[in-house]
């Protein structure tokens, strides 16, 4: 079966978006119980209850982080190469951060000394809190624009600073990653324990589901004002990469364009709304693994509204708007998109299938009673 071109390009788009999505469910449940390790755990026990129910997972999870990473590498090397140059003192700042999650579960139980783990435990928030931080702003810049410029010969120049990166808007749509992540996290430690730390994280469920609501809601009346990206030129979908092939205008209010073009896509905001209250309400009734299901829709929704407010731009360009990178001028070859396709249809399901099996294998509540049985081989 041979796939044309220009289908090869959406639908690497998808799945691209799919990992991101994938990423932010499976490793975002967990980096959201870090968030909340130091505050729904008050003491020892309480909090290797807490670090216990993420523990035999994390590290699976966190394939999802490396697979985005090099599917990026490999289907948008473009976009790869000018965000990771562009961003790098944001992304050294994500890998510093994650450096605490294998030493931290690791080392964190070795020592009885209270202020060893006390350490530990913030070390794991922070593991938890800045990268979902950190994707949030860098999202916010994307919308705003990046400032970058391709020469001639396709390399890319970023003028920007990281000081830069740090402004409004972008500081909302962090706060706004985060409060989805905690939220995330708070439900699948609902699920996983009991008493005080499920009433707890209950707690903390609906002080952050309120706050992904109000921050996406202002984050969407503010993206109205920002000023968009629109392609002005005829696009060959089938060429080769180039950026430098095309126009583009920045108009106000062009991030909700597709939303007029493709009525279907309103689908995704409301799909992060509805998400977001069914989450709630299930959570209150106790139906925490539907409440799981429902945060994980939230995701969805969350990152497809930002994913569908852009299409076709993948990282625009606020200093050259025709160096802006799209979906049609930043991807590999037409063989490359191909042999991952197939490559992907055969371990994607691979990887599913193991990742449920260890999740339904290692189901049930995490107590204290079984951490005080296994106080030797648990976290």
């Amino acid at each position: 079966m041979i796939i044309d071109y220009p289908t090869l390009k959406v639908i690497w788009w998808l799945l691209v978006g799919v990992l991101l999505v994938g990423f932010a469910i499976m490793d975002g449940h967990d980096m959201g119980v870090g968030t909340l390790l130091p505050f729904v755990g008050r003491d020892d026990v309480e909090r290797r209850v807490v670090i216990n129910t993420v523990g035999p997972h994390w590290d699976g999870n966190q394939v999802w982080f490396i697979t985005g990473g090099g599917a990026i590498f490999a289907a948008w090397p473009l976009v790869y190469a000018t965000a990771f140059s562009g961003f790098y003192w944001a992304m050294l700042a994500v890998l510093w951060a994650l450096f605490f999650r294998p030493v931290g579960f690791d080392y964190r139980s070795k020592l009885h000394s209270p202020t060893w783990r006390k350490t530990w435990d913030w070390g794991l928030f922070v593991g938890g809190a800045v990268p979902p931080l950190i994707f949030g702003v860098a999202f916010g810049n994307l919308l705003q624009g990046v400032p970058f410029n391709f020469d001639n010969n396709l390399v890319s120049y970023y003028t920007g600073s990281f000081w830069g990166l740090l402004n409004p808007f972008a500081l909302l749509t962090g706060v706004v990653s985060t409060a989805m992540i905690t939220f995330h996290g708070a439900i699948y430690l609902m699920h996983r324990t009991e008493g005080d730390i499920q009433r707890r994280s209950r707690n903390a469920a609906l002080i952050f589901g309120v706050l992904l609501l109000a921050g996406f809601s202002a984050a969407g009346v503010w993206l109205q004002w920002i000023p968009g990206y629109v392609i002005t030129s005829t696009i060959d979908p089938s060429a080769l990469p180039d950026p430098l092939a095309k126009e583009v205008a920045r108009e106000a209010g062009a991030w909700m364009h597709n939303y007029q073009t493709m009525p279907a896509t309103m689908a995704l905001p409301v799909l992060a709304y509805l998400g977001t209250i069914a989450a709630l309400l299930l959570a209150l009734k106790g139906r925490t693994l539907s409440a799981f299901v429902a945060s994980s829709l939230t995701i969805v929704g969350v990152i497809g509204t930002a994913g569908a407010s852009m299409f076709p731009f993948v990282m625009p360009s606020s200093s050259d708007p025709r160096s802006s990178l799209t979906v049609w001028d930043s991807v590999s070859s037409h063989l490359t998109l191909s042999i991952m396709f197939f490559a992907t249809l055969i371990f994607m399901p691979i990887i599913i299938t193991y990742t449920s099996w260890a999740y339904r294998v290692m189901s049930g509540k995490v107590t204290a009673a079984y951490v005080r049985e296994n106080s030797h081989s648990a976290y």
